[in-house]
């Protein structure tokens, strides 16, 4: 069970952030990998034909995979462990598939208009944003001090 108070906006968008340069740059090695097929030329209908949308599908597969994996295995991101952030569910409990998929798709709704389905947390009176909700789960701020540790 893991206890800590709700995420704020700041903290959120900071591990966004922060996981955005890694997903960066598995996006790049994914599209490396795609532009073997295409003979080094941009991955467009007019060079790969349908397979442009394998190759998509693909680009979403490689995010969905990075978060969803993380949440499954830590409850955390590189982004949320530098921000001392975990997903967890309603209860406090690690998250199992269902709400680390449904988590992941909410959160795509809720960061895409300005981000505004994040920032409901202010309006939340437990402090959750709209995915959070939707997905029964929550991001809780840990605390910096380890067990066994004086003051």
């Amino acid at each position: 069970m893991t206890s800590g108070t709700s995420a704020g906006f700041g903290r959120r968008l900071a591990a966004l952030i922060y996981d955005s340069l890694l997903l960066a740059a598995l996006l790049m090695i994914f599209t490396g990998a795609a532009l073997f097929f295409t003979h080094g030329e941009a991955v467009l209908y007019q060079t790969a034909g349908p397979w442009v949308y394998v190759y998509r599908a693909g680009l979403v597969a490689v995010i969905a995979g990075y978060y969803v994996l993380n949440w499954l295995r830590s409850g955390q991101t590189l982004g949320m462990r530098a921000w001392h952030l975990r997903a967890v569910s309603d209860l406090g409990r690690p998250l199992t598939v269902r709400p680390a998929l449904l988590r992941f798709v909410w959160g795509i709704l809720a960061w895409t208009p300005a981000a505004l389905g994040v920032l409901w947390l202010y309006l939340d009176p437990e402090h959750l944003a709209i995915h959070d909700r939707l997905s029964k789960t929550r991001v809780v701020r840990l605390s910096r001090s380890r067990d066994g540790d004086q003051g």
